[in-house]
């Protein structure tokens, strides 16, 4: 494991030069530059500990300075300076011990290999550490800037908690004729208020607990002496002290209000087409973006770009080019409804937001829009100009992040559009199919979801007691884009981290369903094994869907055995244990599978109502020896005695079905039997015979 590419200041307290330099070695062979200092003394730990340090290795022992003596240092100076500590053997009382001192962990001298993973953890963690430090003075640092200009600010600004005030500048103070902040703190905002439009005002406010987003009511206003006068106030969600809050700023009427107004107007436009300008519309798409995770309301991005537009500005001039714009973006308003933002987003291209419009909808629109252009004859100057435009569609919904991504999607689309006097909306299967391309196995697992092309395989679980039922595991398979399987533990462990486990494990609960219905339904009395992974285990609506999912698919309940690796099984045993009831009262039965390779794996079970047992894999290894096939017998003994099922998998060979029959094993698995197959047909009859 390589560590990052930027120097690290190290100590090492080691006598020995010469191990100090195999320590420097092996991180400089690891493939980062290393600054270090060898300690010789507490006086030099005292000299070095003057300047930053990243990561301090500490040798067993040392004649010049004791280890738990150098800790002491480092924390007697508030230094955060992560220690490793090295012992002498694999001492477990050393290594608690050393931890206990304050090293942040110890391991065995020698351990090379470890040695580099855990200094990587520990400096990665060191990193986090002086970024939250560094963000945390950030923080303090903009508050306090963000009070100076509360306080200094020229607009009536309060902070309001359940209507009541918890913050006032002065100019708020002033306005409403109070002398001190302490007069309206704990005052409802509502005593400010006119009479004649409180009632109004509490409306306002309780509509306004439910909304997202900024709003504005205009009323009268009372101060300290009795006097009223009109007011125009904005509320918007803050924080204040860490609690959520309303920000409250109030405008008189008596300020210039159209002036500002006319500025902001003037400060949002395009000179030349006069429409919106870029950084306005960045901030009316944000806003939509907001709109669209918070409230699911939908929306569609064009990105309008002029074909070769430096050829027309070549041949036309500069002035009369924008002229060319000025009448383009006349066209655009007439052809987009008058509530729709349009901008000048670039030199050659225009930006168009429409609201609640799908982008399914809004591609017709954009559509008669290159028409109407191409037939369009613009006149500059006594000249006649045609062009024609490219545009790039994009839509905003619940999943979009931020409005940088919307425009990066309609600007790529517009891009691959060559020819011009076209158009392209954007497909995030096309995204995905170029990330598979690429390589990325979450953009292949993303991709078998939304297309469905994942493979399923059923292996045969054969019985050794003649049980009539036709068992088969369900084995899940992935191609990538050349049509080789990726290996599964690969794609399993991305979909893991990427959080799309539990959506694997819905995909392939619900197609084994329908196939187990319809090959039922041919008179086959036939029962799947389904994995299930540990995201689906701490999904508490996962039970629901499945019974929803069982009955449309009019499949006795009992046709499922759901499957746990013991692993997770353990580490989420109080979910494990929820979830076996729940499949108890669907009838349908659990199993665990790879056990017996946790240290009490019979502690599992005292929890687990569980129908079947399918012993690690490890057990059917080399069982020509006669200390594993006892190890297997008592093990399967234990578990017959508990009236549980067992099965053993990666039965490869003839020779050891003696040996799994006489230790009474209830069904063997494995490529010996029949490996995993696309169809379910396998003659358990000749089994049977």
């Amino acid at each position: 494991m390589a560590l990052d590419k930027k120097t690290i200041r190290l100590l090492i307290l080691e006598d020995s030069q010469n191990e100090a330099e195999r320590l420097v070695s092996l991180f400089r062979n690891a493939g980062t530059a290393t600054r270090v200092h060898r300690l010789t003394s507490s006086d030099d730990l005292a000299e070095a500990l003057q300047q930053s340090w990243d990561l301090l290795i500490s040798a067993p022992s040392s004649e010049n300075l004791d280890p738990a003596e150098a800790v002491a240092a480092i924390r007697r100076q508030a230094k955060d300076i992560p220690v490793i500590q090295l012992v002498a053997g694999n001492d477990s009382d050393a290594i608690t011990d050393a931890m206990s001192l304050g090293a942040q962990d110890a391991l065995p001298q020698g351990e090379d290999e470890r040695l580099i993973m855990v200094a990587n953890r520990e400096l990665a963690n060191l990193e986090e550490r002086r970024a939250r430090r560094a963000a945390e003075v950030a923080l303090r640092e903009a508050e306090k800037r963000c009070q100076l200009l509360l306080d200094s600010s020229v607009d009536a600004i309060a902070y309001v908690h359940d209507g009541m005030h918890i913050y006032a500048n002065r100019t708020y103070l002033e306005l409403f004729g109070y002398e001190d902040v302490e007069e309206l703190e704990g005052m409802p905002m509502i005593d400010l208020i006119a009479s004649c439009d409180q009632v109004n005002f509490k409306d306002f406010l309780k509509t306004y607990q439910s909304l997202e987003g900024s709003a504005e009511l205009v009323c009268g206003g009372v101060r300290a002496d009795g006097s009223d006068f009109r007011a125009r106030i904005h509320f918007s969600p803050a924080a204040y002290d860490g609690e959520p809050c309303i920000q409250v700023v109030i405008r008189t009427e008596s300020d210039n209000a159209e002036l500002e107004e006319k500025l902001r107007e003037i400060s949002s436009q395009d000179l030349v087409t006069g429409l919106y300008n870029r950084n306005r519309f960045l901030e009316l798409l944000d806003s939509a973006v907001e709109r669209a995770v918070n409230a699911g309301q939908l929306a569609t991005l064009a990105y309008i770009r002029v074909d070769r537009f430096a050829s027309l500005q070549a041949e036309l001039g500069l002035a009369d080019a924008d002229l060319l714009l000025a009448d383009l973006s006349e066209l655009l308003r007439q052809h987009f409804p008058a509530d729709t933002p349009l901008a000048r987003f670039g030199d050659d291209v225009f930006a168009a937001l429409q609201q609640g419009v799908a982008p399914g909808v809004a591609e017709e629109t954009l559509a008669a829009l290159l028409k109407k252009v191409e037939g369009h004859l613009f006149e500059i100057d006594g000249r006649t100009v045609q062009t024609t435009l490219t545009i790039g569609v994009a839509g905003l919904d619940e999943k979009t992040a931020q409005a940088r991504e919307v425009v990066d999607r309609a600007h790529r689309c517009a891009d691959e559009l060559t020819e011009g006097n076209a158009l392209k909306r954007y497909n995030p299967a096309d995204e995905l199919a170029a990330a598979a391309n690429r390589g990325s196995v979450v953009a292949m697992v993303r991709q078998a979801l939304e297309n469905n092309s994942f493979r399923l395989l059923f292996q045969p679980i054969i019985s050794l007691r003649g049980d009539t039922h036709e068992h088969y595991e369900v084995l899940l398979r992935l191609l990538n884009p050349q049509g080789e399987e990726v290996p599964p533990t690969d794609f399993i462990n991305a979909a893991k981290e990427a959080g799309l486990a539990a959506k694997i494990d819905r995909w392939v609960l619900l197609n084994s369903i329908k196939l187990l219905a319809e090959h039922r339904a041919k008179g086959h009395s036939t029962r799947l094994f389904l994995h299930l992974s540990s995201a689906s285990l701490q999904d508490p609506s996962l039970l629901p869907w499945l019974s929803v999912a069982l009955k449309a698919a009019r499949l006795p309940s009992d046709s499922l055995v759901i499957q746990l690796a013991e692993p997770d099984a353990i580490a989420y045993l109080k979910q494990a244990k929820a979830l076996a009831q729940g499949l108890a009262e669907l009838r349908c039965k659990m199993a665990i599978s790879q056990f017996g390779c946790a240290l009490n794996p019979f502690n599992t079970l005292r929890h687990l109502p569980v129908a079947f047992v399918k012993v690690d894999g490890s057990f059917t290894q080399d069982l020509g020896r006669a200390e594993n096939q006892e190890a297997l017998k008592t093990m399967l003994a234990s578990l017959h005695a508990q009236a549980i099922l067992t099965i053993v998998p990666f039965v490869e060979s003839a020779s050891v079905l003696a040996t799994l029959w006489q230790a009474g094993v209830n069904y063997i698995q494995g490529h010996y039997l029949q490996g995993p197959s696309q169809s379910m047909d396998y003659d358990f009859a000749s089994d049977s015979e």
